[in-house]
C-alpha cells in the first residue's frame, strides 16, 4: 500500500516535501521522550499521542516502522529535583519511569520499538565526544567538553537564525570556560554530591543534547533518520544542536524530515504550577474517566499548530464520542436481532476510505480526516435499517478509528456481568410497563439513569448506552 502520497512540512525546508523514506518500506523514525524527574502533563500526551498516530498511519499506509523514544533519566532537573525532595536520584527516576509507563497504557499508546535511557549508553555517548573532540569540533574545559558552533557552518540552519540573532540574549557565566557563550555542553564534569561516570575528561555526566544524537543513531542503525519528531519549543536549541553535532561527525544529514508539533495551552495561558492550571494525565483521567476524549481534542486541531485546553472542549469532545458510540451500539443491536440465517454482505465505504487516506496523506490533517468519520456516521444512521449498510459502516469506522488509537468498543474485565445486570433491569422495567405498573418502571430506569446508563425506547424495542 506504500506510495509516494504522503506530503509531511519538513521545519528544514520550511515548505510540505514528499515523504521517501532512504530504505522504503523501512521507516526510522525518532521522537525525544520525557525526562522522568515529575508526573507526565497533558502537554506530554499531546507529543506522545500524536506521534503515535503517525507512526500508526505509516504503518496503515504499509511502512515498517522502527520507532525509538528515548528516556532522559540523568539531567539537571533531575539533580535538582532529588536534592530538593531530599531522596536518591535513581529513586526518584525508577518512581516517574513506573508512573510514566503507567500514563502509556492508560492512553492507549504502544512502547516504541527502542525505549533507551540515557543512562545505559554513556559508553557509546564518549566516544561520541571523542570523535568530535579528534574531528576539531569539540574542546575540554575544566568545566566539561563543548561543541564549537562557530566551526559547523551551518549552525542555525534548522531554527532558520544567524549567529548574531542567537547571541542576543545569551549571557556567558562566570563560572564557565567555553570559548564562546553559544557553544553547547557535549560532558559537564560533576559537582560535589552530584552523579558522575568516568571519562577522559574526568568525572561528569553528559550534556543532554548527544543523548538524543548517541541513542537515535545506534538503535536506528543509520547516521541519517527518516523522521526526527518533537515538539515546536524544542527546536531551537535542543535540536538545533543534535542536527550540529551529528552531522559534524558524520558528514551526513542527520535527519531528512524534522516533524513538530504545536505547543498546548490551558485556558489560552501557558501551563504552569505557579498559575495552579497543571494538569498532569493522572488528573484528566481521574476527572473525565475517558482517554479518547483528551485523543479527540488532538484530533480537531492538525499537528503542527497551538491547541488550548479547556472544559468547553472536552464537553465537545464527548458529545462527538458519543455520536459514534450511540451508532456503535445500535448497529449491535440491530446485527444482533438478525433473524438466523440471514446473509450479511457488508457494503464497502471506499469513498469515504479516500477521503480519510487523502486527509491524512496531506501533512496527517486529522481534522479531515475525522470530519469524514463523522461523515460516515452520518451516512450509517441515515440508513439505519439497512443491515448491509451498517454492518460495512461498522468495519470501516473501527478500521479508520485504530488508525487514530481510538479504543472503541473496548470492554472493561467487568464489562460482561454489568450488561447483564443492566439488561436484567431494563427487561424487569419492560415487564412493569407491560403490566401499566408505571411507577415502578420510571423507578426503575431513574435507578438506571442513576448509574450512568441512558434507555432509548424504540420500534426495535428498549436500546440503553453508558454515558461518558
Amino acid at each position: 500500500m506504500t506510495n509516494d502520497a504522503i506530503q509531511i512540512y519538513n521545519s528544514l525546508s520550511r515548505e510540505k516535501e514528499l515523504f521517501r523514506p532512504l530504505n522504503p518500506p523501512k521507516v526510522t523514525m525518532y521522537t525525544c521522550g520525557v525526562t522522568v524527574y515529575d508526573e507526565c502533563h497533558i502537554g506530554h500526551a499531546r507529543s506522545l499521542y500524536i506521534f503515535d498516530v503517525i507512526r500508526r498511519y505509516l504503518q496503515y499506509k504499509g511502512y515498517k516502522v522502527d520507532f525509538v523514544r528515548n528516556i532522559t533519566d540523568i539531567d539537571d532537573k533531575i539533580i535538582n529535583r532529588a536534592r530538593e525532595l531530599k531522596v536518591d536520584w535513581k529513586d526518584l527516576v525508577e518512581k516517574y519511569i513506573i508512573r510514566y509507563y503507567e500514563d502509556l497504557e492508560v492512553l492507549g499508546i504502544a512502547k516504541a520499538d527502542h525505549e533507551p535511557r540515557a543512562t545505559e549508553n554513556i559508553p557509546d555517548m564518549i566516544a561520541y565526544i571523542k570523535g568530535l573532540i579528534d574531528k576539531g569540533y569539540a574542546y575540554a574545559t575544566k568545566s566539561g567538553v563543548y561543541f564549537n558552533v562557530r566551526k559547523f557552518s551551518e549552525y542555525g540552519k534548522l531554527s532558520g537564525q544567524s549567529i548574531d540573532e542567537m547571541l542576543t540574549g545569551v549571557r556567558k557565566e562566570p563560572d564557565e570556560t567555553k570559548e564562546d557563550p553559544l557553544d553547547f555542553a557535549l560532558w559537564k564534569s560533576s559537582k560535589e554530591g552530584e552523579p558522575f561516570w568516568e571519562s577522559p575528561w574526568g568525572n561528569g555526566r553528559p550534556g543532554w543534547h548527544i543523548e538524543c544524537s548517541v541513542m537515535s543513531q545506534k538503535y536506528l542503525k543509520t547516521d541519517t533518520l527518516d523522521i526526527h519528531a518533537g515538539g515546536r519549543d524544542l527546536i531551537f536549541p535542543h535540536h538545533e544542536n543534535e542536527l550540529s553535532q551529528a552531522q559534524a561527525l558524520t558528514g551526513k544529514p542527520f535527519a531528512k524530515f524534522w516533524i513538530h508539533h504545536g505547543l498546548l495551552t490551558i485556558n489560552n495561558q501557558k501551563m504552569a504550577k505557579s498559575l495552579g492550571n497543571f494538569v498532569t494525565i493522572k488528573n484528566f483521567m481521574e476527572k473525565y474517566k475517558n482517554a479518547d476524549l483528551l485523543k479527540l481534542l488532538f484530533l480537531s486541531t492538525h499537528y503542527s499548530h497551538p491547541v488550548d485546553y479547556n472544559d468547553e472542549k472536552i464537553v465537545e469532545a464527548k458529545q462527538a464520542l458519543e455520536r459514534i458510540m450511540i451508532l456503535m451500539e445500535k448497529i449491535e443491536k440491530k446485527v444482533t436481532c438478525l433473524p438466523a440465517g440471514r446473509q450479511v454482505t457488508s457494503e464497502g465505504n471506499d469513498e469515504i476510505k479516500g477521503k480519510f487516506t487523502k486527509a491524512m496523506d496531506d501533512d496527517f490533517n486529522t481534522p479531515q480526516a475525522l470530519a469524514s468519520i463523522f461523515e460516515l456516521v452520518g451516512i450509517a444512521n441515515k440508513n439505519i435499517d439497512n443491515v448491509d449498510v451498517i454492518t460495512g459502516a461498522r468495519n470501516s469506522l473501527k478500521e479508520l478509528l485504530a488508525v487514530l488509537g481510538i479504543s472503541i468498543g473496548k470492554k472493561s474485565a467487568n464489562a460482561e456481568t454489568e450488561t447483564q445486570a443492566i439488561e436484567a433491569k431494563i427487561l424487569e422495567r419492560n415487564k412493569a410497563r407491560a403490566e401499566k405498573n408505571f411507577a415502578l418502571a420510571d423507578k426503575i430506569r431513574k435507578e438506571l439513569e442513576a448509574g450512568g446508563v441512558v434507555l432509548e425506547d424504540s420500534k426495535d424495542g428498549t436500546l440503553w448506552r453508558k454515558k461518558l
